[in-house]
């Protein structure tokens, strides 16, 4: 089995940033792409940011383009999100998710993934 947890969340002021991390531990398993969601009360989750673990592609959901940053390290097993830019409506639940042993050749729905981290909280003021 393999866990995910979260971490770096946090209350900034709009227009802050906070760095949130990913780190994967448990069984060696092959994992394709490792992406962020949220999900703010009574909406659906919403695709923020995936990369390829292995080659490092980064691809972003339309409303955080231009002020998030999706990184890895390889060797740490852990991702990152740089959020930039903070935004009220960026408050919600971050969760990260890892595609592992199979891939679908998609990113962007939560269909995509296996595993799945508790999440971590972020809270923009205005």
């Amino acid at each position: 089995q393999v866990q995910l947890v979260e971490s770096g969340g946090g209350l900034v002021q709009a227009g802050g940033s906070l760095r949130l991390s990913c780190a994967a531990s448990g069984r060696t398993f092959s994992t394709y792409y490792m992406g962020w969601f949220r999900q703010a009360p009574g909406k659906e989750r919403e695709f923020v940011a995936a990369i390829s673990w292995s080659g490092g592609r980064t691809y972003y959901g339309d409303s955080v383009k231009g002020r998030f940053t999706i990184s890895r390290d390889y060797g740490k097993r852990t991702m990152y999100l740089q959020v930039n830019s903070l935004k009220p409506g960026d408050t919600t639940v971050y969760c990260c998710a890892a595609q592992i042993n199979s891939n679908s050749g998609r990113y962007y729905s939560t269909t995509d993934y296996d595993d799945w981290g508790q999440g971590t909280q972020v809270a923009v003021s205005s």
